[in-house]
């Protein structure tokens, strides 16, 4: 019987090509997706048709981009469940949001001695701009620990917040394990003690549906080349009291109101947060994408990749030569194993033979690398194009690789 994904891979034209001869399997949407046509085309629509400067422009094609990216800003609002279109902040991505937030508070929320607690397996670009502040202004970093099947240990969590605990930034899905964390129970808990808490959403929002008015965080982060847009764009959501509060760390044209040598006035709203050109067609883009996404529906994307994810994790603990990490039936998109005795990059590269894009290395978690006592992983991560007949494919050519490799 046929299902709404059948002819879906269809609409990703860089998938129609092979690799060593062999039909191209792509298995590395975890580090970015593939773009269907219609994100691709919305690119060169603008450049054909209303490439123009945007909101200080009078003149018809600056109105007109003006218009697309302002109700990009809507668009993307809603999906996320944003009534106020002003709290989404367009950035370069993830790793600029983060550092946009960390930039500011450094500012005025955060003092010398204070303390901001982090998960073992958070990606880097939610590590090195806490890091930095913390070198610079003689903060600490908390880190909650794992337990035995790498899931975060919530009871040591809660022990570690003090009356110095001023930011509380976790990942909602584990780039490398592929793991869901319990927001609902980070949130409580950060209510409880009335600490500010972000959301790395990078991968989780290519995902699942993320529902901002329900999780409630007082910053959220994404980017949109992991959610089947173009590269360089991205999102920060700001609650309304940081919408108004973050301290700026970036300033230039757009974001006043006036502007003398002795004193600025500057904008209310996302404009305050977003000086300079943006990358206008991205961020039209980037709305094309979520479009391309709800109509698919989040929970039809959540239960297709749910059904990949657990039946290439099952076909990969039949194998005795791997090992799985993060075990659980409650995943998103990823798969991190290893062959025993064999170093991932040797995995990959014979993979890639077959046509098989795997992801090899630390994954820019480190930390978590250390934590297992391992330089690295393969990792296997899906997007809505994958069949299980490529994770067929691809266990069948890990098996020969296995035996090439002994």
């Amino acid at each position: 019987m046929a299902n709404q994904f059948d002819h879906i891979r269809d609409q990703f034209p860089i998938l129609n090509q092979q690799v060593n001869k062999y039909p191209l399997v792509y298995f590395d949407s975890g580090a970015t997706a593939q773009k269907p046509f219609r994100v691709i085309d919305c690119i060169s629509d603008f450049y054909k048709n209303a490439n123009s400067n945007i909101h200080r422009g009078v003149h018809t094609l600056s109105r007109k981009a003006t218009e697309q990216f302002e109700a990009a800003r809507k668009s993307i609002a809603t999906h996320f469940n944003v009534t106020n279109d002003q709290q989404i902040i367009f950035t370069a991505g993830t790793t600029d949001s983060i550092n946009m937030v960390a930039q500011g508070l450094a500012k005025s929320h955060l003092k010398p001695g204070d303390e901001i607690i982090l998960s073992t397996y958070e990606h880097h670009s939610n590590i090195l701009p806490w890091q930095l502040w913390a070198q610079e202004h003689k903060g600490k970093l908390k880190i909650i620990p794992l337990l035995e099947d790498q899931s975060l240990d919530y009871t040591s969590f809660e022990n570690l917040i003090t009356s110095k605990t001023k930011l509380i930034a976790i990942t909602q899905v584990s780039n490398t394990l592929g793991l869901i964390t319990d927001l609902e129970k980070i949130k409580a808990i950060a209510l409880k003690h009335n600490i500010p808490f972000l959301i790395d959403g990078a991968q989780s929002a290519p995902h699942m549906a993320v529902d901002l008015q329900q999780l409630d965080p007082d910053f959220f982060v994404c980017s949109a080349h992991k959610m089947y847009g173009p590269t360089g764009s991205g999102l920060l959501y700001l609650s309304e009291r940081w919408l108004k509060e973050l301290p700026l760390s970036k300033t230039g044209g757009g974001t006043i109101k006036t502007v003398s040598f002795e004193k600025t006035e500057y904008a209310e709203g996302a404009l305050r947060l977003e000086p300079g050109t943006p990358d206008i067609s991205g961020v039209i883009a980037f709305a094309e994408a979520i479009r391309f996404m709800d109509e698919i529906g989040l929970d039809s994307i959540y239960k297709h990749e749910e059904e990949l994810v657990l039946y290439a994790q099952e076909s990969l603990l039949k194998l005795s030569e791997v090992t799985v990490y993060g075990q659980s039936k409650h995943k998103a998109g990823v798969i991190s194993f290893n062959v025993k005795n064999q170093h991932p990059f040797d995995v990959g590269t014979l993979l890639d033979k077959y046509g098989i894009a795997v992801r090899t290395g630390h994954h820019c978690t480190q930390p978590l690398m250390q934590c297992l006592n391992i330089q690295g992983t393969v990792r296997i991560s899906f997007g809505v194009y994958n069949t299980k007949s490529e994770i067929d494919f691809f266990i069948e050519k890990l098996q020969k690789t296995i035996r090439m490799l002994s």
